[in-house]
Protein backbone atom coordinates (compact mmCIF):
# COMPACT_ATOMS: atom_id res chain seq x y z
CA UNK A 1 0.00 0.00 0.00
CA UNK A 2 1.83 3.72 -1.26
CA UNK A 3 2.54 5.93 2.02
CA UNK A 4 2.53 9.58 2.24
CA UNK A 5 5.75 9.55 4.75
CA UNK A 6 7.50 6.51 3.21
CA UNK A 7 8.63 5.95 -0.68
CA UNK A 8 10.66 3.51 -0.08
CA UNK A 9 12.94 1.05 2.20
CA UNK A 10 15.30 -1.47 2.37
CA UNK A 11 17.10 -4.09 4.54
CA UNK A 12 20.23 -5.21 5.13
CA UNK A 13 19.49 -8.55 7.37
CA UNK A 14 23.26 -9.72 7.60
CA UNK A 15 23.94 -6.32 9.13
CA UNK A 16 20.14 -5.35 10.22
CA UNK A 17 20.14 -2.12 8.95
CA UNK A 18 17.14 -0.76 7.73
CA UNK A 19 17.32 2.14 5.26
CA UNK A 20 14.65 4.30 4.39
CA UNK A 21 13.44 7.06 1.71
CA UNK A 22 10.89 9.59 2.51
CA UNK A 23 8.70 10.78 0.18
CA UNK A 24 10.87 14.57 0.54
CA UNK A 25 13.69 12.37 -0.36
CA UNK A 26 15.87 12.65 2.89
CA UNK A 27 17.53 8.30 3.71
CA UNK A 28 17.94 7.31 6.76
CA UNK A 29 19.55 4.54 8.17
CA UNK A 30 18.07 2.62 11.46
CA UNK A 31 20.68 0.62 12.98
CA UNK A 32 19.89 -3.06 14.67
CA UNK A 33 16.72 -3.40 13.06
CA UNK A 34 15.28 -6.82 14.06
CA UNK A 35 13.80 -8.38 10.83
CA UNK A 36 10.42 -8.27 12.46
CA UNK A 37 10.32 -5.05 12.51
CA UNK A 38 11.07 -5.26 8.40
CA UNK A 39 8.32 -7.42 8.06
CA UNK A 40 5.99 -5.57 10.66
CA UNK A 41 6.47 -2.24 8.06
CA UNK A 42 5.67 -5.07 4.79
CA UNK A 43 2.70 -5.70 6.51
CA UNK A 44 1.68 -2.42 7.67
CA UNK A 45 -1.87 -1.24 5.96
CA UNK A 46 -0.25 2.40 7.09
CA UNK A 47 3.46 2.30 6.56
CA UNK A 48 3.71 5.92 8.12
CA UNK A 49 1.81 4.95 11.56
CA UNK A 50 3.92 1.49 11.57
CA UNK A 51 6.83 4.06 11.37
CA UNK A 52 6.01 6.15 14.10
CA UNK A 53 5.33 3.76 16.10
CA UNK A 54 7.78 1.17 15.99
CA UNK A 55 10.95 2.92 14.11
CA UNK A 56 11.38 6.49 14.96
CA UNK A 57 12.73 7.14 18.12
CA UNK A 58 13.30 3.30 18.89
CA UNK A 59 16.81 2.75 16.84
CA UNK A 60 19.84 4.79 16.59
CA UNK A 61 19.80 6.66 13.41
CA UNK A 62 21.62 8.91 11.05
CA UNK A 63 20.69 10.53 7.65
CA UNK A 64 22.52 9.25 4.74
CA UNK A 65 21.56 12.43 2.36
Amino acid sequence: MPSSVIRDWTYDSDAQRLRITFTLGEVYDYEAVPPEIDQGLRDAQSKGRFFSRHIRDHFVYRRVT
